[in-house]
């Protein structure tokens, strides 16, 4: 075993071409391990297996500095920097995120988990680096999809100017998570064509020096190509082609869906669970029906057509009426606006970890103007994505403080469907709904409201004493507290707030006849966020309010039920501090 023999990224240097070989053999073996009982990012790993044996054989990580963009190919880059345990022990799988992390090793410089970001990053490193009259290498890895990007596009503007030492390696398997969009690609067909000797070059009427390696899992090739471009005194881009998915035939031959996979069969491929109904899904059947209705309406993706539940024959059934703008979430926003105020009705389906980089456009481009276009944030929920890079916890302080906006958080499936109809035929509001992050839930018993009629709360049950206000994926949590209390002898009422944006006040004054105690839950961090506005509003009355929702903080990997407790979040503490409070 060649692999076990690594003890820092230096020792590749070692071995001979063939073993070399055999190494990224070994490499692929122990990534299928953890990808198959873990799951994780697999078609950009298993692509990149080659070129990062060549970028460590060639530098001198960490004197020379690679930078990983997304991180989504990190993983090969981890096998090598003392992290081999976390692939090839399943009791060490903790040890190593998916997703560079410098609390892990010297050999990673960011925390990264979106996007476009390495270039502009490197640039940083490179630019500190002179100012201090130091050495050594700069290196940016970055796939092709994310050069859509805006920041991939600002950083590369940039890097010619920065002069000096800066590597750029582009790691061209000519998919994005699904397949490329936006005329850069057709740039970069033609180089690939041409074997990097087209007339048009992206990267050189940028003022870039150019490199290009037809076949980016030749690890010859590669260590050929960064000897070449090693200490070099100009920003160079390595533009290498490599296949997504390489060493795993169901990857390849279904680069989309392998792209990121959960626990599947090493031998059939097929996923060892069910994942049932779900809102992706659920949604792209929605906006199938309203597309069929309706030739105005638009579904809009940034790269993900997945989380609107927007298949590849589903992209090509909807024709005109499906858009993806690559990963560029910033231009979605602006998109959207401009679609809708030329009649168009566009549905934005976005994770909520992603919506943060629209802020902006949201305020200016959608909301200053008043356009109505629909956001649908996914993953907005302490169940959605744990890891440190991608959490959707922040959602509800950035995007309900913006003016004009509706934020709406359905609390079931009957709801989040209602809510998508009227949003899309109405034509008074930018609107935004928070997908629930709890899985699909039925509630036909659900009163469906006139959304129309901004900030009225949905009483479900009324009692006094005690008012539990619980927004979009905590109404079951609410429900729950509500039994925990009846068991105590306390009728309390319950309440769904549907709106995130404003507060119901003449439902918040009727309170005050005949309960004490107001206890909001939203899925979500504190600061900022539902539950501040309500005790605001509660003020300097007698009226006491309890705001539980989650600490503003950034954690990774957390264990769903121990945040909840951390947070006084179970019914058993919410009732406590509810008796507490009477």
């Amino acid at each position: 075993m060649y692999l076990e023999q690594i003890n820092a990224p230096s020792d590749v240097r070692r071995f001979n071409s063939e073993q070399l070989c055999a190494l990224a053999d070994e490499m692929r073996t122990a990534m299928l391990n953890r990808l198959s009982k873990r799951g994780g990012h697999f078609g950009p790993n298993f692509g990149m297996v080659e070129a990062t044996i060549a970028l460590h054989y060639v530098f001198d990580s960490p004197q020379d500095k690679i930078v990983f963009d997304v991180s989504h190919q990190v993983y090969c880059h981890k096998l090598l920097t003392g992290r081999q345990a976390a692939f090839t022990d399943d009791e060490r799988f903790g040890e190593a995120s998916g997703y560079s992390n410098p609390d892990e090793s010297e050999h990673d410089f960011f925390k990264i988990g979106h996007t476009s970001t390495s270039v502009s990053l490197a640039c940083g490193l490179a630019k500190a680096r002179d100012l201090k009259g130091e050495s050594g290498n700069v290196i940016a890895v970055i796939g092709d999809g994310s050069l859509s990007g805006g920041e991939a596009l600002e950083g590369l503007d940039f890097a010619a100017e920065l002069g000096g030492n800066l590597i750029i390696v582009v790691n061209d398997n000519d998919m994005s998570i699904a397949e490329n969009h936006g005329g850069l690609y057709d740039n970069l067909r033609r180089l690939r064509q041409s074997g990097g000797k087209c007339e048009q070059n992206l990267f050189r009427a940028m003022g870039l020096d150019y490199t290009f390696v037809p076949d980016g899992n030749d690890i010859g090739a590669l260590i050929d190509a960064f000897t070449a471009v090693r200490g070099c005194e100009r920003p160079t881009v390595v533009h290498i082609c490599t296949e997504k998915g390489r060493g795993y035939a169901p990857a390849v031959a279904d680069k989309e869906n392998w792209h990121w996979s959960g626990p599947f069969d090493v031998q059939s491929g097929q996923p060892l669970c069910d994942g049932g109904d779900n809102y992706h899904d659920l949604t792209g059947r929605l906006l199938r029906g309203l597309m069929a209705d309706d030739g105005s309406v638009v579904a809009i993706t940034s790269g993900t057509p997945a989380v609107m539940g927007f298949s590849a024959d589903m992209r090509a059934a909807a024709g005109r009426q499906f858009v993806d703008v690559g990963i560029a979430e910033e231009h979605a926003v602006a998109l959207a606006s401009g679609i809708a105020t030329g009649g168009g009705k566009p549905f934005y389906g976005v994770y909520s970890s992603f919506i943060q980089r629209t802020y902006d456009q949201l305020s200016q481009d959608v909301c200053i103007n008043g356009s109505p276009v629909t956001i649908a944030v996914f993953a907005a929920s302490v169940y959605g994505m744990s890891d440190i890079t991608h959490l959707g916890i922040f959602d509800i302080p950035l995007i309900s403080n913006i003016p004009n906006m509706v934020y709406l958080a359905p609390t079931c499936r009957e709801e989040y469907e209602a809510m998508v109809r009227w949003s899309m035929n109405q034509t008074d509001y930018p609107v935004a709904i928070r997908v629930p992050g709890d899985g699909v839930n039925s509630n036909r018993s659900m009163p469906i409201a006139d959304y129309g009629r901004l900030n009225r709360s949905t009483v479900t049950h009324r009692g006094n004493g005690v008012a539990v206000i619980a927004v979009g994926s905590f109404y079951s949590l609410g429900e729950a507290a509500l039994e925990r209390l009846r068991g105590e002898g306390i009728d309390a009422t319950l309440i769904n707030p549907v709106y995130l944006t404003g507060l119901d006040t003449e439902l918040l004054d009727s309170l005050t006849d005949d309960h004490r105690v107001v206890v909001t839950l939203e899925d979500g961090i504190l600061d900022g966020g539902f539950g501040q506005k309500v005790a605001a509003y509660y003020g300097d009355s007698g009226m006491k309010v309890l705001c539980r929702g989650l600490k503003k903080e950034f954690i990774d990997r957390y264990d769903v039920d121990e945040i909840l407790r951390q947070n006084g979040l179970t019914a058993e503490q919410i009732a406590a501090d509810a008796i507490k409070a009477l």
